[in-house]
């Protein structure tokens, strides 16, 4: 019984997280969703490309439920798998990683948490997992690009939150005054500091 609950509230997190995460991509530019917001180059859609790679690999191939589309090699991809080619469009990525999620949901609902699984490119000895540890592991994945991709949003238009209906609408004069309190804080600090 507390397996199903656990693998019930894991997989429900993943579900809104794949939303949250997809939903920093609307209204955007195609430019804006795909151009370097930081100095690793770190962009929108490569967030969701790299996502919808990792889903494929953990709840495929350390199953044994390979991918129905194929993968580069992790060998290969050079960085690859964080960026859009010219020749990859927004839908094509989005719409992979709503099919990578399909076959993940699979992969949930049929194996049990203990199913175990092989990760070869996790070092020795842990390449042996179960269900339980690569649904841990996805979310936390998926969590931490969500944050990723939360700052990144909001460097590029201001807009902020997980899901539409928990945005609100933004007070620019409030923001700013609360900004200003925080760098005069940093500053007093930074004088106590010298």
């Amino acid at each position: 019984m507390i397996d199903e609950f656990a693998k019930d509230n894991l997989h429900g997190r993943l579900r809104r997280d794949r939303k949250a995460l997809l939903w920093k991509l609307e209204g955007l530019s195609e430019y804006d969703t795909r151009r370097p917001l930081t100095a690793t180059g770190t962009n929108l859609l490569g967030l969701v490309k790299h996502m919808a790679g990792v889903e494929a690999r953990y709840f495929g191939e350390v199953f044994d439920r390979p991918s129905p589309e194929p993968l580069p090699r992790w060998q290969d991809h050079a960085g690859s798998d964080l960026w859009a080619t010219e020749d990859e469009t927004r839908d094509q990525i989005i719409e992979f990683y709503r099919r990578t999620w399909q076959h993940s949901d699979v992969t949930i609902n049929e194996l049990p948490l203990d199913a175990p699984g092989h990760v070869p490119w996790w070092p020795e000895p842990h390449p042996r997992t179960n269900l339980f540890a690569v649904m841990v592991h996805v979310l936390s994945e998926t969590n931490r690009h969500a944050g990723h991709a939360d700052i990144l949003r909001e460097g590029v238009d201001g807009r902020t939150g997980m899901r539409p209906e928990h945005e609100v609408h933004i007070d620019e004069e409030a923001r700013a005054a609360y900004c200003a309190r925080i760098e005069q804080a940093a500053r007093s600090a930074a004088s106590v500091e010298a």
